[in-house]
């Protein structure tokens, strides 16, 4: 009779147990999502405001809305509540093999097993996620899609599954198979999803979506692929393909078509392995995997990006490769999001480490309106590419003519202002101003000769990976003298300024050419060095895609910049004062006086001008982002013909250089007239006769 009794109890709880879950199973089904009591919330439920005072840089916080865990974060902007920090999630760790638990035990109370055996004891707590899958999901991960894929994409469940991503990567790696990255990419695919974007920048860790990457790199690492070409996976927001590849395979490539939101609209992406690559590779197969991502350039924020000062967003595919060691370079064809004419492309690999992106690994081989192609350097730490827009780009042939043609004007000018110069110096240097003045207008003028030279040298220098070092030189020596027309220019400014304020004293001509040759060369020099020592141990003195200082990476193109507008500043300053100087009002002087007066300030403030740079001022303009393409017009006239305006108002226009032209061409006119006229005498002509 116990032993009866026992049963019935047993039978009784079995069916107690059955009913319930069958009663889950009609909700689930009558939802038409898996729910649960922390299940998919509405929208609207999360609140979107505080409810205090308002005062601006203050901040609040509000908790989340039913059934969710954290807070949210806002921010007084402008007198208005702003969203800053979101952590609201409905998932946990629990709640993703809640379904898989309820499932065991129906399986457990089966008919055809012993009552016996029945255990209707609480399922043991599940500590881990990998502990979770191992139990309920081994083979495929299946048991966690669903549920992640029915809850909403806040940034606390974003966060969420970043973390459930890498903890799978970290410890269930060991053998991963197709079907395992089938239900990974599905678990990715619901956070790259265009809708959950916006969503991302209220994460509070911001590494997060470089950690996706990451993980999702690493996962893919360990596939094995079992046929010679496979297409993995594809979601909407992530593909995986993979081929066996060898040292006898010909040239393959990776073709990825994909959508940017749910439209109809696709991008390109192609990856290349060359074939001088592949002949590196041993004779036994190896596998070649890549993965790409149509939204994650959106997401991908890098590490202390508030340091540059122009967003950089990403303009094609994200492609991520996993190849085998030997590999070094590879081959990629981007079709760019935004095709618009002044959308110029950078080459870039994402660093994993530095969480940044890096211009070094890549060049720009080709770059049109509608696609970029790069030659790019892979490695264990720089797997996965993309291209870079410059919001701040000129596309416009019309500045590539003037300035090789203003170039070209400017160099024949300086030669020919040396030639001058070397003709009537001994006549034009009779005092000690006047001597500096032109040892000043002889230095600017093979300052700017040689920078010249160097720049076209820079621009026509193809940049490959073995030329970098020759690469730095021709950048130290353009740096160098371009610096050097500055601080010329400023010892121009500064005679000028000596001359007007010191009258009664002056210095000794050994002594200014020592002040003049220090701050013309010494303080360059000083720079240019200090520049390459700093940034050179991190290859961050030139640009990636071309020979002059870099800005992104290490700034040092503000060794060229804060010194030459330094410079401009304190001229211009100088081109006042000689202008207020040069006014001489008296009393009751005439209207013509006045309009002699106008004309003479006007005057050197011309001649001022292009001699003490500050046509480079203009350049300030073409800094700001979405600054007319005239301005960038006029700066490229104004500097690429300085030469020739140095020729014009330092040499031609000064009276003294042309009386002393004169004065030349009048005593070798005179010296032809008496060779001439001696060749022509009859005792000369009997000379001749005689030999």
């Amino acid at each position: 009779m116990k032993s009866q009794a026992t049963m019935i109890c047993y039978l009784m709880l079995f069916l107690v147990t059955e009913y319930s879950c069958y009663a889950s199973k009609i909700h689930i089904k009558d939802g038409d999502k898996l729910q649960r009591p922390e299940g998919k919330p509405k929208t609207g439920r999360i609140q979107e405001k505080c409810h205090g005072p308002c005062i601006t840089s203050s901040n609040c916080s509000q908790l989340c809305a039913q059934h969710f865990r954290g807070e949210i974060g806002f921010v007084c902007n402008q007198n208005k509540w702003q969203k800053s920090t979101e952590t609201c999630t409905s998932l946990s760790v629990e709640t993703l093999f809640e379904d898989s638990n309820s499932a065991s035990r129906l399986s457990v109370a089966a008919p055809s097993i012993p009552l016996r055996i029945l255990d209707f004891r609480a399922p043991e707590p599940i500590k881990s996620v990998a502990q979770g899958i191992r139990r309920n999901c081994p083979l495929d991960y299946a048991c966690i899609t669903d549920v992640v894929k029915s809850s909403e994409a806040t940034a606390g469940n974003i966060a969420f599954i970043v973390e459930l991503l890498r903890n799978i990567s970290t410890d269930l790696s060991d053998n991963v198979t197709r079907e395992k990255m089938k239900s990974y990419s599905k678990v990715a695919n619901h956070v790259l999803d265009t809708a959950a974007i916006s969503n991302w920048a209220f994460i509070p860790y911001k590494n997060a979506s470089s950690d996706l990457l990451q993980s999702v790199n690493f996962f893919a690492r360990q596939l094995h692929i079992h046929t010679e070409s496979e297409n993995i996976v594809d979601e909407l927001f992530i593909q995986t393909k993979g081929f066996h590849i060898n040292h006898n395979t010909t040239q393959k490539s990776f073709n990825f078509s994909m959508s940017m939101s749910n439209s109809t609209e696709s991008i390109l992406g192609i990856i290349e392995i060359p074939k001088e690559e592949l002949w590196n590779l041993p004779p036994n197969t190896s596998q070649a995997i890549s993965i790409a991502f149509p939204t994650l350039g959106a997401i991908l924020k890098e590490a202390h990006s508030h340091n540059v000062s122009l967003p950089r967003p990403v303009n094609g595919l994200v492609l991520s490769v996993i190849l085998p060691e030997r590999l070094k370079q590879i081959l990629l064809t981007f079709e760019k999001i935004n095709k618009s004419r002044n959308a110029r492309a950078q080459c870039v690999g994402w660093h994993s480490r530095k969480r940044k992106w890096d211009e070094s690994v890549c060049k720009t081989t080709l770059d049109v309106r509608n696609k970029v192609k790069c030659r790019c350097n892979y490695t264990n730490v720089v797997m996965s590419f993309s291209i870079l827009m410059s919001p701040k780009s000129i596309d416009n042939k019309v500045l590539d003519y003037i300035t090789c043609i203003g170039l070209s004007i400017s160099i024949l000018s300086l030669i020919l202002c040396l030639i001058i110069e070397a003709t009537v110096w001994s006549r034009v240097v009779v005092t000690e101003i006047s001597y500096m003045r032109h040892v000043c207008i002889v230095n600017i003028a093979v300052s700017l000769l040689i920078a010249n030279v160097w720049f076209i040298i820079a621009s026509n220098f193809n940049k490959k990976p073995q030329d970098y070092n020759w690469c730095v030189a021709v950048t130290f020596l353009s740096h160098f003298f371009y610096l050097s027309l500055f601080f010329w220019m400023l010892f121009k400014a500064l005679l000028i300024m000596y001359g007007i304020l010191v009258i009664f004293r002056r210095m000794i001509k050994s002594r200014l050419m020592v002040i003049g040759f220090a701050i013309g060369y010494g303080c360059p020099l000083i720079i240019s060095v200090t520049t390459v020592a700093i940034t050179m141990p991190r290859k961050g003195y030139v640009r990636p895609d071309a020979c002059w200082l870099n800005w992104d990476n290490s700034k040092a193109l503000l060794a060229f910049v804060i010194p030459a507008l330094v410079i401009v500043a304190v001229n211009l300053v100088v081109v006042l004062v000689v202008a207020f100087n040069t006014q001489r009002p008296s009393i009751g002087s005439s209207k013509s006086q006045d309009v002699a007066i106008i004309m003479r300030i006007s005057k050197n403030v011309a001649i001022l001008t292009p001699l003490l740079g500050l046509t480079w001022g203009f350049g300030i303009a073409t800094l700001i982002e979405g600054t007319s393409l005239i301005f960038h017009i006029i700066f490229a006239l104004l500097n690429a013909f300085q030469g020739f305006f140095i020729l014009l108002f330092g040499t031609i226009m000064d009276h003294k250089i042309r009386d002393a032209l004169r004065m030349r061409m009048s005593s070798l006119k005179g010296r032809s007239r008496v060779a001439e006229n001696a060749s022509l005498s009859p005792t000369n002509g009997s000379k001749l006769m005689n030999r």
